[in-house]
């Protein structure tokens, strides 16, 4: 009976697969986060649907459906390395932006920061209308489609480039990923909840409905009455000031989940 339970050791698990199953759980997750509401979401489902034919060919004993499948996924690893490099694109940059490398590259998160807040209020100033989409966990390559793809560097001079009123793009939005601006030009949908403050114009209502779909931070500037506006997860505080916008900014980008306190539409 000693030797039995000596051999079923094996399966208590030490402090090495505790630490190896929190690793591995906290990695899924991870991948689950990047790719929900999004393409790859649906490949996967397929994939699954995939491997429960599979098991259910085993089971029941028929070899050619068996034999099919095991061939398309002998090749499904080739392929999913082509259909998946967004994502796995997005996951490596995403890896950059954990906890550990944000203590590392505070600077660059600073600078970033501090590009978005002189952006948004030179604009202002100006009176220049704009629409600044920042990606988090949701990417935003859909909506970046509709607009003019770019692979520049953010910086407020080229935001000020691009919302300039004799520029082909200013009345779309701009995306922003990472520290690059993807997109300019965007459309992005409009929210489809009633809106108490009729003041609010096409980029309030689309940089809300655009928070209602994603986890994006959407910056808009009006260009009626040079207010500078902040969206998050359906909801907008307006008429933000450079110092409110600067701990908004601190606070969401790019882990928080939202705003705080913020002005609840209905």
């Amino acid at each position: 009976m000693n030797g039995f339970l000596r051999q079923l050791q094996f399966l208590i698990p030490g402090w090495t697969d505790l630490v190896e199953i929190t690793i591995v759980t906290v990695l899924i997750y991870r991948i689950l986060l990047l790719i929900r509401q999004t393409r790859a979401m649906q490949m996967l489902l397929g994939i699954a649907l995939l491997a429960l034919l599979y098991f259910g060919a085993v089971v029941a004993g028929f070899s050619l459906i068996r034999r099919l499948i095991e061939a398309l996924l002998q090749y499904g690893a080739i392929a999913a390395l082509v259909v998946f490099q967004p994502e796995m694109r997005a996951a490596l940059a995403r890896l950059g932006q954990s906890p550990l490398m944000r203590l590392i590259g505070s600077p660059r998160e600073t600078r970033l920061i501090d590009r978005l807040v002189e952006g948004a209020t030179q604009l202002a100033a100006a009176g220049t209308g704009a629409i600044v989409a920042v990606q988090r966990e949701i990417g935003l390559r859909e909506y970046a489609s509709t607009g003019r793809s770019l692979e520049a560097t953010l910086s407020p001079v080229l935001l000020g480039t691009i919302f300039s009123p004799q520029s082909p793009l200013h009345d779309g939005a701009v995306i922003v990923v990472g520290d690059r601006v993807t997109a300019a030009g965007a459309i992005l949908p409009l929210t489809q909840n009633p809106v108490r403050d009729r003041s609010l114009g096409t980029r309030h209502r689309a940089a809300i409905g655009l928070s209602e779909e994603t986890d994006a931070v959407v910056i808009v500037v009006s260009e009626e009455t040079a207010r500078i506006s902040v969206c998050s997860a359906g909801t907008i505080e307006i008429g933000v000031g450079e110092d409110r916008l600067r701990q908004l900014l601190e606070r969401m980008l790019p882990s928080s989940p939202g705003l705080t306190a913020p002005v609840r539409l209905s």
